[in-house]
């Protein structure tokens, strides 16, 4: 029973993933959904952040390698900046872990909206930190973050579907089937 809780975990958040293959707004992905996801329902914590991460670098590889392959011009294995990218992830499992206590509406919001921010925040920092072209202060730090506002809103819209869609299609799953409830360590 605990296995095949733990394979449809993981599927969850292989398909999401996955899901960044198909065409989309920028920044309307699966990130922050599939981190608060496996933050809320893995029972060994580790898995919250493994899983995710793993996720993200295998639908990396394939949108590096098939969807910008030309922009890139060879084989990519870690994406540009990855090390922000896959920290804001790391964060937004622990933010998770603490606001998803108990998984309910207000908290999958709450938790949703805090992935949204804390990629936002993470992210842009390092594009600040890493891009040549913002100066290394204060006024290049607002520019990066004035740049990044644009997509925002579909980093919010993107992390509140796919946590509706998730943890909506989970819990419907969890009612039908006992075998994915959570198992009791007493």
């Amino acid at each position: 029973m605990k296995n095949k809780r733990f394979l449809v975990l993981s599927g969850f958040i292989v398909i999401a993933a996955l899901s960044r293959i198909v065409p989309h707004p920028y920044n309307f992905a699966p990130i922050g959904a599939m981190s608060i996801f496996g933050a809320a329902y893995f029972t060994d914590k580790k898995f919250s952040f493994l899983l995710p991460l793993a996720a993200m670098f295998v639908s990396d590889l394939l949108v590096n390698n098939l969807l910008y392959a030309n922009f890139y011009g060879g084989f990519v294995l870690f994406t540009p900046g990855f090390w922000w990218m896959y920290g804001s992830i790391a964060l937004i499992v622990l933010a998770g872990i603490f606001i998803l206590k108990k998984v309910n509406t207000k908290t999958v919001i709450a938790g949703s909206l805090s992935a949204s921010i804390i990629f936002f925040l993470v992210t842009n920092f390092g594009a600040w930190l890493g891009n040549p072209i913002y100066p290394q202060g204060l006024e290049g730090l607002f520019m990066s973050y004035a740049a990044g506002i644009p997509f925002f809103h579909y980093t919010v819209l993107g992390d509140l579907v796919y946590s509706g869609v998730m943890f909506g299609a989970f819990e419907y799953a969890r009612s039908k089937t006992p075998a994915l409830q959570t198992v009791s360590t007493r």
